[in-house]
């Protein structure tokens, strides 16, 4: 599992999704967890719904520029930033060692269209690109967001927890219209999703994305390493808690009540 499921998160919708929204889950292997999810999954794009279950999707697959951690603060997650003297510019660089889970590198260029799609349905987001003048990509690496005044909408939007959070997808699938749902599950993420187990509404399944180079800080809250503990995970439904549990007495494994937010 990852570390963050080890540590309290900044509020209990914030946490990673092995470790929340889940009636249940059980230990079927050495490496494999089995998690009884409290929402079926029936759809892979994170940006259209605030359902949890897509957060929590969203959580294993992609990750964000910026991550707050147990006290609520912005830290840097795929980027680190600078503010200009004057409070409009916000200079957003990407780590090293970001790569999608096709094999290619993650670029500004892939982060800026993502930041466009998501803020066109998120509130906070609506509200930052009201203030926005504009973006401007530096390099591969680095982009600006220069603001019409001073704000600290930035780092409040970028680091936003839940609800619809600003995960980063490639170009090619960001430049996708809002009203249309993506149906591509290539993240950055520290799991892959498994396309060929995928039934929507039924189970879903995600195994260990071995080239993820994790933050080198601890786990805080959302911030920090996420180091991955098991090589795959499994999500699938019951109709309600009780299956789950005489699923626990027949033997399937081990479970362990949780919240579904």
């Amino acid at each position: 599992m990852l570390d963050h499921c080890l540590r309290p998160g900044i509020v209990r919708t914030a946490l990673l999704s092995l470790c929340l929204g889940t009636a249940a889950f059980s230990v079927q292997a050495e490496t494999t967890v089995t998690a009884v999810m409290h929402a079926p999954l029936r759809a892979v794009d994170p940006v259209i719904s605030t359902a949890y279950i897509l957060r929590n999707y969203g959580y294993m697959v992609y990750d964000t520029l910026l991550a707050r951690d147990s006290a609520g603060k912005p830290q840097p997650q795929m980027a680190s930033w600078t503010v200009s003297d004057d409070g409009k510019s916000y200079t957003l660089t990407l780590r090293d060692g970001l790569k999608w889970h096709d094999g290619s590198d993650v670029t500004a260029e892939d982060c800026v269209a993502s930041l466009k799609r998501w803020s066109q349905v998120d509130k906070t987001g609506q509200v930052m690109a009201s203030l926005l003048d504009s973006y401007e990509v530096k390099d591969a690496k680095t982009f600006v967001m220069t603001f019409k005044e001073p704000t600290g909408i930035a780092l409040v939007a970028l680091s936003k927890p839940s609800g619809l959070a600003p995960f980063m997808m490639q170009k090619t699938v960001a430049e996708t219209p809002v009203s249309q749902p993506i149906t591509t599950t290539i993240g950055s993420g520290p799991f892959k999703f498994v396309d060929a187990d995928y039934k929507p509404g039924v189970s879903a399944s995600f195994v260990k994305n071995t080239d993820y180079v994790p933050r080198s800080e601890p786990a805080d809250g959302l911030a920090g390493g996420k180091v991955v503990k098991v090589d795959k995970v499994v999500w699938t439904t019951m109709p309600d808690s009780m299956t789950a549990v005489n699923a626990m007495l027949l033997g399937r494994g081990r479970f362990l009540r949780t919240g579904s937010a």
